[in-house]
């Protein structure tokens, strides 16, 4: 899987009212004690920045070098002191706990195993401070299996344009995103061709809440599309809350 490109169009393919929306899913279902926050798999950092701004102390997690720099920097700009680490979501040691931690934007989804959810909920549950809020989302089983295979979509502007393919994955509940991108140079009519390779996976809603409570996390509680209503067959994205 590559992040080479990715980081730099990033921001441009994703809606904003989407990060609005997780703020506010967060900002709900955190307590009103909530002082410290660990952002997992942050990407280019709209969601810590947004955290950041509700009042939060917000640090930012994730593995590709290219989105903690693209992070580093939209922090820098506006002067907002939000700790940017590079690490992997299944293997990393802040030495510090946190009052929660977060990991949206179904970043969970591109671990591929059984194995690597769960060392990203081990390590979730020893970064938490007793009584922490671990909020995440993931795509669906239904997701995964209809909407997803054989998805086609493509957008374009006079800057960069997209194709992106998705089919179904070597795993159950499985799929590989093809992205192209096609950027124009700063000079010129010439587009440049980039292509990236994402796979994701997802499991059961029985799966996760059998790693979250073996890992020792409580009070397990399943929400549907930024909502706070209970999932049914046709939902799309799964919201969990657990407690350590």
């Amino acid at each position: 899987m590559s992040y080479e490109f990715f980081p730099v169009v990033y921001d441009e393919l994703m809606d904003s009212e989407l990060y609005d929306a997780w703020s506010d899913f967060a900002l709900r279902h955190l307590p009103e004690e909530t002082y410290s926050l660990l952002d997992l798999a942050a990407g280019t950092g709209e969601f810590s920045l947004r955290m950041a701004l509700a009042g939060l102390q917000v640090s930012a997690l994730d593995l590709a070098p290219e989105m903690v720099r693209v992070a580093k920097e939209k922090f820098a700009q506006i002067n907002l002191d939000i700790p940017v680490i590079q690490a992997d979501m299944t293997h990393f040691d802040l030495k510090k706990e946190f009052d929660a931690i977060t990991c949206f934007c179904d970043s969970l989804n591109y671990l591929e195993t059984e194995e690597a959810v769960r060392a990203a909920f081990q390590h979730v549950f020893r970064h938490l401070k007793l009584d922490g809020t671990f909020l995440f989302d993931v795509h669906s089983v239904y997701k995964m299996d209809r909407i997803f295979q054989d998805y086609s979509y493509g957008e374009g502007d006079p800057y960069v344009a997209t194709i992106w393919n998705s089919f179904p994955g070597e795993y159950p509940h499985s799929v590989e995103h093809e992205l192209s991108f096609f950027i124009r140079e700063e000079e010129g009519e010439r587009y440049i061709r980039k292509d990236e390779l994402h796979k994701e996976r997802t499991f059961p809603i029985s799966i996760y809440k059998k790693m979250l409570l073996e890992t020792n996390f409580r009070d397990v509680q399943v929400f549907a599309d930024f909502s706070d209503e209970k999932p049914n067959e046709k939902t799309e994205r799964l919201f969990f809350k657990a407690k350590k």
